[in-house]
């Protein structure tokens, strides 16, 4: 196999074919790239030569990618954003002026709670700035709040996500970890269902309630709870995210240990009322968590710090509502 001369190939030329077949036009691919569409053309023509496909075909509106550009347009791209995300990470971060993309990821029920007045900071104070949200899931095989997020880190460290948030106590030595808020779970209603005018542990195990299970498992860390003091529930419902969880709620008699602050954020929105889990509280630390080689990439380290700002504003959510 003949071995390619990297120092022949001009990204600009990439970047030329990316502008190209988002505009499907010679024109105004110049336009956007402040080039003539002399030198538009000029660089396809390179294109052409180094990938020996014509690319794009003229037509009387424009240019059309031939197979061969369209099936190079996921690659071509992929090239593109990792060659920008080494230049950016190169350079001093500036928020303000900054363009780049990050990742986080979370558990839809921390995502519903600090989404929302992260990208109200973003939006005044980074701009230009986007994020990818990828949802995290627990070790389905663990209860407990600690080897449940192991894949977590694992992805962390695969470069997979930049930051995850996770309801964590203590993480290994290379990685870093700032807690955002303290999470509980409450009794989650329709406005004046009755479970709210006597929240009992009693009336708790007569009720019908729906639990949030990725995988449709009928048992949660609160049927362990009930298990210890030789109580029981019915599972009538699993649905795989909080998100649906709040809006069946609100819609039927059925009723949900939720988060609080996922319940206090959205409970106007919904019309829901929460009423304490008459069970033994327990409470996770929910945390930004980051390796520590990561956090040597100043725009990494500054998106951990919005992360724990939009913590704070999470930490005192509403009063119930009866």
């Amino acid at each position: 196999m003949n071995e390619i001369n990297l120092s022949r190939i001009d990204l600009n030329l990439l970047a030329l074919f990316e502008v190209v077949l988002e505009e499907r036009h010679v024109g105004r691919a110049a336009a956007r790239m402040n080039l003539t569409a002399s030198a538009v053309s000029h660089g396809l023509g390179r294109l052409r030569r180094m990938l020996n496909d014509p690319l794009f075909l003229k037509t009387p509106k424009g240019v059309t990618p031939t197979a061969r550009a369209t099936a190079l347009a996921a690659p071509v791209a992929d090239i593109l954003a990792r060659v920008r995300n080494v230049v950016a990470t190169a350079e001093p971060f500036d928020a303000a002026r900054s363009v780049r993309r990050f990742t986080i990821g979370a558990p839809d029920g921390a995502l519903a709670v600090f989404l929302a007045p992260m990208i109200a900071k973003l939006r005044t104070t980074a701009p230009g700035v986007d994020i990818s949200v990828r949802q995290l899931l627990p070790e389905t095989k663990a209860r407990t709040t600690g080897p449940a997020w192991e894949p977590a880190l694992t992805r962390l460290e695969s470069g997979d996500i930049d930051i995850a948030v996770i309801p964590t106590g203590a993480v290994p030595a290379r990685f870093v970890r700032s807690p955002l808020y303290e999470e509980r779970f409450v009794v989650a209603t329709r406005a004046r269902h009755p479970f709210a005018r006597d929240p009992t542990l009693d009336r708790f195990c007569e009720m019908r309630h729906l639990l949030v299970s990725l995988t449709g498992d009928a048992h949660g860390f609160v049927d362990d709870m009930l298990a210890k003091e030789g109580r029981s529930r019915r599972i009538a419902l699993t649905v795989p995210n909080f998100m649906m969880a709040l809006s069946l709620v609100a819609e039927t008699d059925l009723i949900a240990a939720l988060p609080s602050r996922l319940v206090a954020m959205h409970a106007a929105r919904y019309g829901l009322t929460s009423s304490e889990l008459p069970l033994p509280a327990r409470r996770d630390q929910i945390c930004a968590v980051a390796p520590k080689s990561a956090m040597m990439d100043a725009g990494v380290a500054w998106l951990f710090g919005v992360l724990h700002g939009a913590g704070e504003t999470t930490r005192s959510p509403g009063r119930k509502r009866r």
